[in-house]
């Protein structure tokens, strides 16, 4: 036993039981720790949330100079990049694909909450507008796009309407985001909206996604229809306009597409003395061009005809 030797233990003998699965109990106090600090702290910066704080369109809360300074430091490869990287997961590309969430603040419990929390959360009671009640992991919240406005979960739901209730701008049902939402539920309906959202060439904010333009433009091309560069033609109202739209369309095409009569002459005319020019240089070559060809018809000369092998010696005749 004392590294003499005499036996060496088997894993069978070092394990004597195998790793339990979680309760739900425990997985239960696991959620709520994590949300707790996804609550009080920036995930990248780790430090207190404080206003102005962003969401993307998984719902997880950050502060905005956190946003900004990830967006410019785009061509760094540090260790703090790639951690943000995992975290952020290719959700935030550009400002429009986060929302700021306008929290009301409860001033009165301000004050005890800094105290009681110190330096390792935030300092504000966040509470909704409505029901006065405290946002945070034990009730649910969402908030609306593109207003940002915060809600108690179930106030949205009870108040039937498709405006926001403090600012009055419309809003559609997929845009009332949950907060850190745990349902799979959530976060699946979360992710086909954001689908959706790309499709129509939008953002998390409703905007419109650079270069959303050129990719519909490009699909177009692909699937052989004409790209729209602007808007559409508008139809012709007078009777004046639909018979000039007629007379264009029934004006004979001449070579090449062009309906003007003098430009199609001119430009008939330079392509056959381009043709013209063409004949003439091949026909009139060059004689050292020529001589780079063989002629099969002509017969060789007598000097050129010897074989390279013998070329320099005569051979004796026989006697």
């Amino acid at each position: 036993m004392g590294n003499d030797g005499g036996s060496i233990p088997t894993r069978r003998e070092l394990v004597k039981e195998a790793a339990k699965a979680l309760t739900t109990t425990q997985i239960k106090e696991v959620q709520t720790e994590q949300q707790e600090y996804a609550w009080s702290n920036d995930p990248i910066s780790r430090k207190p949330l404080a206003r102005p704080v962003v969401s993307d369109s998984a719902g997880r809360l950050y502060n905005k100079e956190t946003i900004l300074e990830y967006l410019l430091s785009a061509d760094d490869n540090g260790a703090n990049k790639v951690e943000a990287d995992k975290i952020i997961d290719g959700r935030v590309k550009s400002l429009k694909d986060v929302v700021e969430v306008k929290f009301e603040v409860d001033e009165e419990a301000k004050n005890s909450l800094q105290v009681s929390n110190g330096s390792t959360g935030r300092s504000e009671r966040w509470i909704c507008p409505i029901t006065r009640t405290e946002l945070g992991p034990g009730a649910k919240a969402v908030y609306i796009v593109p207003c940002g406005h915060a809600f108690a979960g179930s106030v949205v739901k009870e108040v039937s309407g498709e405006t926001c209730l403090q600012c009055n701008e419309p809003y559609a049902e997929n845009d009332i985001i949950p907060i850190l939402p745990i349902a799979t539920t959530d976060l699946a309906s979360l992710n086909l909206r954001i689908r959706t959202l790309k499709d129509k060439g939008l953002t998390h904010a409703l905007k419109k996604a650079s270069g959303s333009k050129k990719r519909k433009k490009a699909e177009k091309e692909t699937n052989g229809e004409p790209a729209e560069d602007g808007a559409k033609a508008k139809e012709p109202s007078s009777e004046e306009d639909k018979k000039k739209e007629r007379k264009s369309k029934q004006a004979p095409a001449t070579s090449n597409g062009i309906k003007n009569a003098s430009t199609a002459y001119l430009t008939k005319r330079v392509l056959e003395e381009q043709e013209e020019r063409n004949k003439k240089r091949k026909v009139e070559q060059n004689e050292t061009v020529k001589s780079l060809f063989s002629n099969r018809g002509a017969k060789p000369s007598a000097n050129n005809s010897a074989d390279y092998m013998t070329r320099g010696f005569s051979i004796p005749s026989k006697k």
